[in-house]
């Protein structure tokens, strides 16, 4: 899988980065190089430090993977977005309507049993896995319910909202990865996800 094969590497850059005399220009290359594996051509054209962490900034190409309506598309998008007001901000847990909590948690429990783990049966250790991702007590609650009357994914994005598709996305792609690795059925739950967040992009353009 694509993490097994990606994090050794990443692991061996970090002890030469570590060593470095120049770490600077050796990260420089290295974001460049990290991105260039996605097929991406990338300049960085700032790096510094802020307290414990490094920013950088990018001058990005055009992908291999995309072509060049795509790439004028996305231009023109990122052109009208800078005239207009900040981002509408990521929609939370707590901001949700019951309607909208219940499905995050069958959509949840539904990706925890593509796993193919009894997650019941071995709910004592994965409560502990998914507060240590961030969810918060009553979103466990609910996911514990709906593991025990689970419903199949293509049923549950039937109507979903792109916003909550988008904050289930995010913790389904933790509890898929977190035994390192990605089956065929959570390949699909995600991709099903995913296709939402695709729909509302065609409606938007």
């Amino acid at each position: 899988m694509l993490v097994q094969l990606v994090r050794p590497l990443v692991r061996t850059q970090v002890q030469i980065l570590a060593q470095a005399q120049s770490a600077g220009a050796k990260l420089v290359s290295m974001v460049s190089q990290w991105l260039g594996y996605l097929g991406i051509q990338a300049e960085v054209t700032q790096l510094q430090t802020s307290g414990n962490k490094i920013q950088v900034s990018l001058c990005v190409s055009k992908p291999d993977q995309c072509t060049e309506a795509e790439w004028q598309q996305i231009l023109d998008n990122l052109n009208r977005d800078n005239g207009t007001a900040a981002a509408d901000p990521m929609l939370t847990y707590s901001a949700m309507s019951a309607v909208q909590q219940n499905k995050v948690h069958r959509l949840l429990a539904s990706v925890l049993q593509a796993s193919g783990e009894d997650s019941l049966a071995e709910w004592s250790t994965l409560r502990s896995r998914l507060a240590a991702l961030g969810m918060e007590e009553a979103m466990l609650q609910g996911i514990q319910s709906a593991l025990k009357a689970p419903m199949p994914m293509d049923l549950l994005v039937e109507q979903l909202e792109p916003d909550v598709a988008a904050f289930v996305l995010s913790k389904a792609i933790n509890i898929a990865l977190i035994d390192r690795q990605i089956n065929q059925a959570e390949d699909t739950a995600l991709k099903a996800l995913l296709k939402v967040l695709d729909q509302k992009t065609i409606t938007q353009t």
